[in-house]
C-alpha cells in the first residue's frame, strides 16, 4: 500500500530519503541517491552498510561464526572491489576484475587497517555516485561495455548486492554478538548467592 505524505505534515526521518528521490532531476541522481541510502541509510529494506558496521572492531570483522561462509572484513572488502569495479566500466577502465579482487584477502589485522577498509567501501561508493549522477537517460540504456546488460542495470544491481551482503552482515553481526554474549554469560547456582 502506498501511502502518500501531505507537504505540511511532518516529516518522519525514514521518510527523507523518499523525498530526496523525488527531488532529484534525473534516473542518475536518483540511482546516485540509491547507492548512497545503501552506504549511509534510509534504505527502504533496512540498515544500511556504515548502520551494520557500526560497533564492529577488526576482531569481530574477521571472525568466521558460520563455518565456510565469508567474514565480515572479507564481505566489506567485496562490496568496495564491486563499487568500484562498476565505477571503472562506467569511466572506461578494465571491465573484468583483476586477480584477486573480487574477494580480495584482508591483509594484517589491525584497528588502523580495518579503519581504512570502511573508508575505502565509503569512497567506493562516493566516487561511483558522483559519476552516476551525472549520467543521461540515454546512457542509462547503453549496454555496459563487453556486456549485454543496460547501464542501469549494472548500478541497480550495486544496490541490490549491498542489500544482499548488508543481510549476511547482519547475520554475522548477530552471531559475534550472540558469541561474545555466550563467553561472559556466568552462571550461578540456585544455592550460590
Amino acid at each position: 500500500m502506498c501511502q502518500i505524505v501531505s507537504e505540511t505534515e511532518p516529516r518522519r526521518p525514514r521518510d527523507e530519503g523518499r523525498h530526496l528521490v523525488a527531488r532529484a532531476k534525473t534516473e542518475g541522481e536518483r540511482i546516485a541517491m540509491e547507492i548512497g541510502q545503501a552506504l549511509t541509510g534510509d534504505a527502504w529494506h533496512g540498515p544500511s552498510l556504515n548502520e551494520l558496521l557500526d560497533g564492529i572492531t577488526s576482531e569481530d570483522a574477521i571472525q568466521r561464526p558460520i563455518p565456510g561462509a565469508h567474514n565480515i572484513w572479507e564481505l566489506v572488502l567485496h562490496i568496495t572491489s564491486w563499487a568500484n569495479i562498476s565505477r571503472r566500466r562506467l569511466t572506461g577502465g578494465r571491465v573484468e576484475p583483476e586477480d584477486g579482487e573480487d574477494w580480495p584477502r584482508p591483509g594484517p589485522i589491525s584497528e588502523p587497517r580495518w579503519a581504512a577498509a570502511r573508508s575505502a567501501l565509503a569512497e567506493s561508493h562516493e566516487r561511483l555516485r558522483e559519476v552516476v549522477a551525472g549520467l543521461s537517460d540515454e546512457e542509462l540504456t547503453r549496454n555496459v561495455p563487453q556486456g549485454e546488460r543496460s547501464i542501469a542495470n549494472m548500478l541497480h544491481g550495486v544496490t541490490q548486492h549491498a542489500a544482499y551482503h548488508g543481510g549476511q552482515l547482519a547475520i554475522l553481526k548477530k552471531a559475534i554478538s550472540i558469541n561474545r554474549a555466550a563467553t561472559h554469560v556466568t552462571r550461578k547456582l540456585p544455592f550460590q548467592s
